[in-house]
């Protein structure tokens, strides 16, 4: 090592401020920091940047407690990274166990007053926490048989119950990421499947921001009851709470007669305080689910657009954006140095070959760390590739081109994770909305952040070289208590393999089948089926089509500057289904309907009606033996089975269809010529005579 530690103390603090910089930015695009209080932006802001910063802590640690001594990169004194660790996990520890759950339920809380608000949040928590309490309980009877009664046993008790949640989580999460972060990069590298797969999601979104409409509208309407009776004296008592709700209601006010008269929402005789913070709880979630939904139809539309131009570009190969199309351009987009024809060749080969070779990297380093995870069981093995890449030999030293590979790894395997969280749907209805986003849901990504980011760094770690494991700082403060015991050790080393399930369930498409066969697989978005769906004719991508261009043309007018003609040539069939003339034309009468419609309604409607979606069959409710029995039924009630005889049989009845209505009798009158198929060979309709 050099002499000093100066340089790296220099490099550790510019990095601490980068990151930080990095974060509050980070915070900047999600939330209103202006109007977002102080007590939810510093735990979130520490919930984010205290992780991160681990990333750079842990290759610092690595080279500063090298076996050989001489590492020449960034390092600092043991005692300094040592006491730096035990700052970054007790406080992670805090805010991932007490601080945030609590802040999160205080921030979802429909309470007026701080007090009430706080007794939600504790009520709330306390199941949460008495179930950790008795695992807590039920670990610490073992640990003082194993290991008898020692300050040690109760903190590696609480230090391993959080390890182990943590990492059950987050290997099951990177698991899933290894595969659908890579296959996400192909099919972005794919311009024409990548415009059927925002078409195919078209439809999914555009419901749930109807269902969201809906909803709001449901509770707006309360409201509307709530105030009519404050003033007429049922409700003073909560006038002021209630007139509140009131101003802060998007409902129109043409609309307020109609929705007090309707009864759409069951108002109690007697209002209490839990009622109306019950209602004003479901209207602040119903507001960001309309938010969220908004913002993730419009971000479709503008990249459905943009995809579009770039597949209608392949025949001028000048490629614009208009401001209509786009309305957030990107940073390359407003570069002036760019040319149509220059923006044509960067849009449809750089970022594609670009694409290409980092999807192609990150197979091989997904490749990579699940073979790790499967070697790091059989300590005896030197086959790891993580360890190969930072350490190639035992007793070499850490140098800052193993301190880079190692946060890489390090980085990619978190980015892995965190990418799951924005597939998996048992989250309820939490979401990231750009500038827009609900408190609760950001104090609980923070919460997921915090919670995973300690336990991949551990499992990180222990991929490693034995010896540069057990030297490292971070082994000292957490994987010493961790093995304290053999359930734990045992633990730590064989669970990883379990990465294996999630990685061939998303690989093979094991959701999907498990949705088929038991109906509850659909925990992910499978945008991958839902694509190849599209392909095989069942219209999820035609209908999203239809849906955006409905939006797009009926929100202001042709904005793509041509037919649907003339977009169909330029598109060469390669990437769209163009559909038959007699839809295009129901297609474009609809879409001019709706426009007309639009544009009667007034500015307050256009919205609304543009929300409005396609009429699609009804979903099948029930299990899979009520929906054959009625299907079944169906068939034999709707369709008529008789046989009718024939003209030439001597009959004179009518044939029926199965829709119900009746055709023509076969008698056609005299000098009337069969156009059916027997007039194609000089038939007549004459009875008795049939000509061959």
């Amino acid at each position: 090592m050099t002499s000093s530690a100066a340089g790296s103390t220099a490099f550790f603090t510019l990095a601490l401020l980068t990151i930080s910089t990095l974060v509050l930015l980070l915070l900047r695009y999600y939330l209103p920091l202006r109007t977002t209080p102080l007590h939810v932006t510093v735990p979130v802001f520490l919930a984010i940047a205290l992780p991160a910063s681990i990333i750079v802590l842990l290759p610092i640690d690595l080279a500063s407690s090298s076996a050989s001594g001489s590492a020449s990169g960034i390092w600092l004194p043991e005692t300094v990274v040592y006491k730096a660790w035990r700052i970054v996990y007790w406080l992670t520890f805090v805010l991932t166990w007490a601080i945030l759950p609590m802040l999160g339920e205080y921030c979802d809380s429909g309470y007026r007053e701080p007090k009430a608000r706080l007794r939600y949040a504790l009520r709330s928590n306390g199941r949460y926490w008495m179930i950790l309490v008795g695992c807590s309980v039920v670990g610490s009877v073992y640990l003082v048989w194993w290991n008898g009664f020692h300050l040690d046993s109760f903190k590696s008790l609480v230090m391993a119950l959080a390890y182990t949640w943590g990492l059950m989580l987050g290997i099951y999460l990177m698991g899933h990421g290894l595969v659908a972060f890579p296959r996400s990069l192909l099919g972005y590298a794919r311009v024409g499947e990548r415009l059927k797969r925002i078409q195919s999601r078209a439809p999914r979104v555009h419901e749930k921001l109807h269902e969201a409409l809906e909803k709001l509208g449901e509770y707006e309407g309360a409201v509307v009851q709530l105030q009519q009776r404050s003033k007429n004296g049922t409700a003073r008592e909560f006038q002021e709470w209630i007139d509140e709700l009131a101003d802060k209601s998007s409902l129109p006010e043409a609309r307020v007669g109609e929705v007090g008269r309707t009864k759409t929402t069951t108002v109690p005789a007697v209002v209490t305080e839990r009622y109306l913070a019950d209602l004003t709880r479901k209207l602040k979630r119903a507001r960001h689910a309309k938010l969220r939904f908004e913002n993730e139809w419009d971000h479709i539309l503008r990249k459905a657009t943009r995809t579009q131009a770039i597949l209608d570009s392949s025949a001028s190969q000048r490629l614009e954006f208009s401001s209509a199309i786009s309305p957030a351009p990107g940073v390359l987009d407003r570069l002036t140095i760019l040319t149509p024809y220059t923006r044509y060749h960067l849009h449809t080969h750089i970022i594609p070959a670009l694409t290409y070779i980092t999807y192609a990297l990150c197979i091989l380093a997904s490749t990579a760390i699940v073979w790790s995870e499967v070697i790091r069981s059989f300590p005896s093995s030197n086959l790891s590739v993580i360890a190969w890449t930072i350490v190639h030999h035992p007793h070499s030293s850490i140098t800052f081109g193993s301190q880079l590979t190692s946060a890489i790894w390090l980085s990619y395997m978190l980015l892995c994770a965190f990418y799951s969280l924005t597939e998996v749907k048992i989250w309820g209805n939490r979401a990231l909305v750009r500038r827009n986003t609900y408190q609760e849901s950001a104090t609980w990504y923070g919460l997921q952040i915090a919670k995973l980011t300690v336990p991949l760094s551990y499992n990180f770690l222990g991929m490693l070289n034995r010896k540069v494991e057990t030297g490292s700082s971070f082994f000292k403060l957490l994987g010493r208590l961790i093995v304290l015991s053999p359930l734990g050790e045992g633990f730590s080393t064989w669970f990883p393999v379990v990465v294996l399930l999630p990685v061939f369930a998303t690989a093979f498409g094991l959701y999907g089948k498990i949705r088929n066969v038991c109906g509850f697989g659909d925990l992910l978005d499978d945008d991958e089926e839902d694509g190849q769906a599209g392909y095989t004719g069942t219209g999820s991508w035609r209908e999203g089509r239809a849906l955006i261009e409905r939006e797009v043309q009926g929100a202001s007018g042709n904005v793509l500057g041509l037919n649907r003609r003339e977009r169909s040539s330029l598109n060469g069939g390669r990437y769209t289904d163009a559909p038959a003339p007699s839809s295009s034309i129901a297609t474009t009468a609809n879409a001019n309907a709706n426009a007309s419609a639009d544009s009667n309604a007034g500015p307050s409607s256009t919205r609304t009606a543009s929300r409005r979606p396609v009429q699609d069959d009804e979903e099948d409710s029930g299990n899979f033996f009520e929906n054959f029995t009625a299907r079944v039924k169906n068939t034999f009630e709707t369709n008529d089975f008789s046989i009718s005889r024939p003209k030439w049989l001597g009959g004179d009845e009518e044939v029926q269809v199965p829709s119900g209505s009746r055709r023509r009798p076969l008698d056609r009158g005299e000098g009337e010529r069969e156009s059916g198929f027997l007039g194609l060979f000089g038939g007549r309709a004459e009875e008795g005579r049939v000509r061959l």
